[in-house]
């Protein structure tokens, strides 16, 4: 398995915030948005991360994720968007990082209470997904559901939803989503669908849909942020990460303080 973390865009909707730093470099409580993510995979065992980054933001992510895990065995790689053109996208950019292994790949602003760590790991083919109960679903990707919970159907931002349940930033796929998201023709906005790849793998009855009971922040406003903050320190969700995440950051500072000292000494 490996795995990729979307990290581009521009967050206007986080302007001024976003307008020097990344919205995934945003802190979420005593750490980076970013290590939510990386806490999936890590925890999943993935070994080999790809970002893909915004070029104007490129130079932080390395300075921060560069080096941080090698010692524990974990690369991280990186990849700069230069243009956006939709969450499928990744897969493409990413063929030959990805190679012939499967790929999970998460939205960097996502944060999930559940742990789904345990379904990268277990994964065996086709594609699953995860899907969240909603009160505004035609901001979303919407599953429909039969009477068992089988998805009959998603669809993107729908006028009339089927139903209150979206997709969430969380995707696993086999190889297989490399050919189909290079086949795909672009949607009338320009961009490669992540949609048309979920209703690919559907077509082809090889789709899970695994419905999440705890919190999903898309930490993407003002608002967001500061209860994707609140949440995190109240349901105490920052003492849920692999400890290869907190010794990684505990070193990073230690040598962040030791060189703060020499440029004042």
């Amino acid at each position: 398995m490996k795995g990729i973390i979307l990290s581009g865009g521009t967050a206007t909707r986080l302007f001024p915030l976003t307008a020097t730093t990344s919205k995934q470099l945003l802190p979420i409580y005593d750490r980076q948005m970013i290590f939510y993510p990386l806490n999936m995979l890590i925890k999943a065992g993935v070994k080999n991360i790809l970002m893909i980054v915004a070029p104007e933001h490129s130079g932080q992510y390395l300075n921060l994720l560069g080096s941080i895990f090698k010692k524990f065995g974990i690369n991280i790689y990186f990849e700069v968007q230069k243009v956006p053109r939709g969450l499928a996208d990744a897969f493409i950019l990413g063929e030959s990082f990805i190679g012939k292994s499967d790929v999970t790949m998460l939205l960097g602003d996502n944060i999930f209470e559940d742990d789904i760590s345990k379904a990268i790991r277990n994964f065996k083919s086709g594609g699953m997904i995860f899907a969240k109960e909603v009160s505004d679903p035609e901001r979303f990707g919407i599953v429909e559901f039969d009477a068992k919970g089988k998805a009959l159907s998603i669809e993107e931002k729908p006028v009339k939803p089927k139903s209150n349940f979206c997709v969430t930033g969380a995707y696993i796929y086999d190889n297989r989503v490399i050919e189909i998201a290079k086949n795909m023709q672009p949607s009338e906005r320009g961009e490669i669908e992540i949609t048309d790849i979920n209703n690919a793998f559907l077509q082809m009855d090889e789709l899970a849909v695994k419905k999440i009971e705890g919190e999903w922040l898309d930490a993407g406003t003002f608002d967001s942020l500061l209860e994707a903050g609140n949440i995190v320190k109240n349901k105490e969700l920052y003492k849920n990460f692999d400890p290869i995440i907190d010794a990684a950051i505990a070193e990073f500072n230690a040598e962040l303080k030791i060189l703060a000292k020499k440029r004042l000494s």
